[in-house]
């Protein structure tokens, strides 16, 4: 096509895309942006054919500057948050759980060990309890998961509650507790050990003594759903907490205070992720877990599939080339 009939076919186009730059500039018309990812691809089309065909330089010339244009145009007001966002999600974080292997395995140690030793041995020796946990909370305990009670996960006085008001309890709640286990970690790593192997072992005594009293059906058909994501991220606060007290402990070459900055940025981007889990764990015990609706096995099946979701996530998701960075 000679480059005179290809001006007269597309000069209208050129020149509406122009006025749309122009209106675009001046901050006017921001109901022609849906459009306009459309428009400008066109527009590069064009001057790749006038390329192409080697159209006179002062035609190239001109597209070139309204394909400059647009282009600012086009990606002046995308933020890279969003991409940042979801590659932390989507790769980083796990590739991060990964790298601190070691913190977490020690932090899941402690926290799992003492969990599960406890509640094996609150269920041999039931008065081991009451050595750890006051008799009335204990009594409160049995109140929320009575299977006679027709409510799960709630005490008398926040059964009426609306599952939104739980859901932001159990944010607030869930985090306190994470934090408390990350923060403590600056005493040496201390406290972060303190924590981990004292919400273990309350975990397990309640797990142990509702399993004990019978109560062991409704207890665990509502807490194998969110559990996968809540009781993970006490682990791995936990790690981020050891860690930090660790840079303390061992700072090799560095200072002290250089060494703890260090490893500060790592530690508190595992609170990052710590943060998504606890949010999605809060979801689920207010919208699934306390439900009464599903029959057990149904919520043994949901929970098994989150745990092995959980678990996938952390060791292959961001492995690839192409995960976000």
């Amino acid at each position: 096509m000679k480059q005179s009939l290809f001006e007269t076919h597309h000069r209208a186009e050129w020149e509406e895309f122009s006025l749309t730059l122009d209106r675009l500039e001046r901050g006017k018309d921001a109901s022609r942006i849906a459009g306009f990812p459309k428009d400008y691809r066109q527009l590069c089309q064009h001057l790749a054919l006038a390329r192409e065909r080697g159209y006179s330089s002062f035609l190239i010339d001109s597209l070139q500057q309204l394909v400059l244009r647009g282009h600012q145009q086009l990606y002046r007001h995308r933020s890279r948050l969003g991409a940042n966002l979801l590659g932390f999600i989507l790769a980083d974080f796990p590739r991060l759980v990964r790298e601190q292997w070691r913190f977490v395995l020690a932090a899941g140690l402690m926290f799992f060990g003492s969990l599960i030793s406890f509640a094996l041995l609150v269920y041999l020796f039931p008065d081991l309890v009451y050595n750890l946990i006051p008799a009335e909370q204990v009594s409160e305990m049995q109140s929320m998961y009575d299977p006679v009670a027709g409510h799960l996960g709630r005490t008398a006085e926040r059964a009426a509650s609306e599952d939104w008001v739980m859901f932001g309890y159990y944010i607030m709640h869930n985090i306190g507790i994470a934090f408390q286990t990350f923060a403590s970690g600056l005493f040496f790593g201390l406290g972060s050990v303190f924590f981990l192997l004292f919400n273990g072992l309350i975990i397990g005594a309640v797990a142990g003594h509702l399993t004990h009293v019978g109560y062991g059906q409704t207890f665990w058909s509502f807490v194998v759903g969110h559990g996968a994501f809540e009781l993970t991220a006490i682990a791995l606060a936990g790690a981020a907490g050891l860690k930090l007290g660790w840079a303390l402990i061992a700072p090799g070459r560095l200072p002290r205070a250089e060494a703890l900055r260090l490893a500060a940025r790592k530690s508190v981007l595992l609170i990052c992720g710590v943060m998504l889990f606890l949010l999605i764990a809060a979801f689920i015990e207010a919208y699934w877990s306390s439900m009464t609706a599903p029959q057990p096995m149904t919520k043994y099946l949901v929970g098994a599939a989150l745990w092995a979701l959980v678990a996938t996530y952390l060791l292959f998701a961001g492995r690839t080339r192409h995960a976000p960075e």
